[in-house]
């Protein structure tokens, strides 16, 4: 197993075990569809997502205004709960 897979799995894990039920149903969901084809710069950038605080990245998918830096991963999660955006 090389590197970029172990940090497939690694991320796998932290998406389905965040700390709440909802964002581990959202978050867990989205990751066993897209992270197993992620290169690694999208991995990358799915793993500073996930470092971030619940209450901040349920508020993003809830249609907050996102920071620069993860707006591309809170619309890839929004796409695919297919919520609309306001």
């Amino acid at each position: 197993m090389d590197g970029l897979e172990i940090r497939r799995r690694r991320a796998l894990y932290r998406a389905n075990h965040r700390g709440t039920k909802e964002l581990d149903l959202i978050l867990g969901r989205f990751a066993e569809k897209h992270v197993p084809a992620m290169d690694e710069a999208k991995l990358s950038a799915f793993e500073e997502f996930l470092g971030l605080p619940d209450t901040q990245i349920a508020l993003w998918i809830q249609g907050h205004p996102a920071p620069p830096g993860v707006k591309a991963a809170v619309a890839d999660v929004r796409a695919f709960c297919a919520l609309n955006e306001r």
